[in-house]
């Protein structure tokens, strides 16, 4: 998460500007009409100007942000995701489980480390204690700890089970209700990072489609919630990417590791894209459905096609299909236009 400094004097941003830096000092004035001005650049070896009027100070706070969270840093997505955030005006708060990841994010640029496991409450404490002194307040919160599974339910462990459980639903839930303050108080934004895991069924992933489902439905409940608050909720839903997720779970249950290799798969570029949309957007969407290829999204919408068909047949109040095709008009009335494809992506399978 991201937020700017409340302070009405000036707020110290950072800029990257083509292959170089420039430290800005935004003065803001306030306008007779309540508006805020941003003046240029006052550093002596920057003239970059950067002259902007905001309307309010909302918009302020939107468009320059600076202090942002995000933990579950030492697996996943982290290099693109703390690259993209550095490319335009945060400070990091990123947390890592180990204490040997502690001093690489040391070396980034406005990016603080945080020692945190998110199973554990005295950790979680630590944090917000960590965040509110450093009064930069607390914009965004990207919950992305998380492990994967390896095995069927009924050959999954009780105590394999229970970890997993503790780290992608337990740990998402005391990590919001811990920033929930913070957040609220900057009417900022919560991402949660599951999977379209959470929205299929397969036959060897039980346990981990369990705990990605349960983040959805977290997602929504939350969203609901917090509406009034004016803070926005969104899920982030990626498919196969190269990551180490599978690569630590069949660690874990001492199998070979070489058998979890994703490095021939897609970088995550896009599923940090949609992490920055879901950050930066006036708009951000609830879901934002994150995958390398068209198979894998027809896969997954034909699959929530099907729990629809399930869900209605047989049953006294069963739609016909006008009444489902219309329904299907309504809640489409208010999404959004297709994005164009990526390059190399094939359009999906049409039927």
């Amino acid at each position: 998460m991201w937020a700017l400094h409340e302070g009405l004097d000036f707020a110290c941003v950072e800029r990257e500007e083509a292959s170089r830096r420039c430290q800005l000092r935004a003065q803001l004035s306030m306008h007779a009409k309540g508006g805020l001005h941003v003046t240029q650049c006052n550093r002596g070896d920057c003239h970059h100007n950067y002259g902007a009027e905001y309307r309010s100070r909302s918009e302020f706070l939107e468009r320059w942000p600076e202090s942002y969270s995000r933990h579950g840093c030492q697996y996943g997505y982290r290099p693109q995701a703390h690259g993209a955030a550095r490319s335009r005006w945060y400070f990091i708060y990123a947390a890592a489980r180990k204490d040997a990841d502690l001093p690489a994010l040391a070396t980034i640029k406005n990016v603080q480390g945080v020692r945190l496991d998110v199973t554990h409450p005295d950790d979680i404490a630590a944090a917000v204690e960590t965040v509110t002194k450093g009064g930069r307040g607390l914009y965004a919160l990207v919950n992305n700890a998380g492990i994967g599974s390896a095995s069927t339910l009924k050959e999954t462990p009780p105590e394999e089970f229970a970890s997993m459980m503790a780290v992608n639903v337990t740990g998402p839930y005391l990590m919001t209700k811990a920033f929930a303050p913070l957040i609220v108080a900057a009417k900022g934004r919560i991402i949660n990072i599951g999977s379209i895991s959470g929205l299929l069924s397969s036959a060897n992933l039980g346990p981990y489609q369990m705990s990605r489902a349960a983040v959805e439905t977290f997602t929504d409940v939350l969203a609901r919630e917090l509406a009034s608050s004016g803070v926005h909720v969104s899920i982030v839903e990626p498919g196969s990417y190269n990551s180490d997720i599978l690569k630590n779970a069949v660690r874990r249950a001492g199998m070979n590791a070489d058998v979890a290799d994703r490095s021939k798969l897609k970088e995550a570029d896009e599923v940090v894209a949609a992490t920055k949309a879901a950050l930066f957007e006036p708009r951000p969407k609830r879901r934002y459905m994150v995958v390398p290829d068209g198979e894998s999204a027809e896969i997954t919408i034909r699959a929530q096609l099907e729990k629809l068909v399930q869900v209605n047949e047989g049953q006294p109040y069963t739609y016909n299909r006008a009444a489902l095709i219309k329904m299907l008009d309504e809640a489409l009335a208010g999404a959004r236009p297709m994005q164009p494809l990526t390059e190399g992506r094939p359009p999906p399978t049409r039927h």
